[in-house]
């Protein structure tokens, strides 16, 4: 394999296995001969992986080792969140927590009514939420679900916290749908007196703002509107 796709590959791995928990702050990895070794590379692909990681501040270095750091500026992608939902039924990484502000049936804006294809009036289940890692906010959310699964999973109406972690699972588990079809759009902008609010940011201040949807052949299971703050990054594989 080129060493360009393993060098990728390497990082993505353990961007990964940090976003997760998988590896913890303060975890130590091997060494560069080490990882050299376990993926078949030269100890050169292997710094430019751990280089990159470094930039992202996911890790640090020092004379005793490479470790995790201990505040790592960087949240998990739909694409993340997806494979926890699919993988371990859980929508948050490790160490992740959320409180949920909203929860309730309303007559959605006519984008949201037409990605549902609803009629002028129907209602559907809006959820919103900030989610963050010890101190630091990563994330502040809009879920949008058909209305029709409240009655399956009465839990999409409740704001307690220990609900909202694994919520997107139990809804395919009750409706025996699954996700199959997915999209990502995101850009960058300010944040409005809402978003700068939720995240503890100045009104204006930039954001990374996107819009995901997640459903399969019958239409939309579930439209998230996010929002990340400013110098926190987010990374995904993909096929090439």
């Amino acid at each position: 394999m080129p060493a360009e796709k393993t060098f990728t590959r390497i990082t993505d791995h353990y961007r990964r296995q940090i976003l997760t928990g998988a590896l913890p702050a303060g975890a130590k990895l091997p060494s560069n001969k080490e990882l050299a070794a376990k993926w078949g590379v030269a100890v050169e692909t292997v710094r430019r992986a751990l280089s990159q990681l470094q930039v992202e501040k996911l890790i640090r270095t020092s004379p005793r080792g490479t470790f995790v750091a201990d505040e790592t500026p960087a949240t998990a992608s739909p694409a993340d969140r997806l494979l926890a939902v699919q993988g371990t039924m859980r929508t948050f990484m490790e160490g992740e927590t959320s409180v949920v502000t909203a929860a309730q049936l309303v007559v959605p804006p006519v984008y949201v009514a037409d990605l549902f294809d609803l009629d002028h009036g129907d209602q559907v289940v809006r959820r919103e939420y900030v989610a963050g890692r010890s101190s630091v906010r990563t994330l502040f959310a809009v879920d949008w679900f058909p209305a029709q699964f409240a009655v399956l999973v009465p839990d999409l109406l409740s704001t307690a916290a220990s609900k909202n972690d694994g919520l997107t699972a139990r809804v395919l588990e009750a409706t025996e749908r699954r996700i199959t079809e997915a999209r990502d759009d995101m850009h960058g902008r300010a944040a409005d007196a809402r978003e700068a609010s939720a995240l503890g940011l100045t009104v204006g201040a930039p954001i990374l703002a996107g819009a995901t949807r997640w459903g399969d052949d019958s239409g939309v299971i579930q439209y998230t509107e996010w929002c990340l703050p400013t110098r926190l990054t987010i990374g995904y594989e993909y096929g090439a």
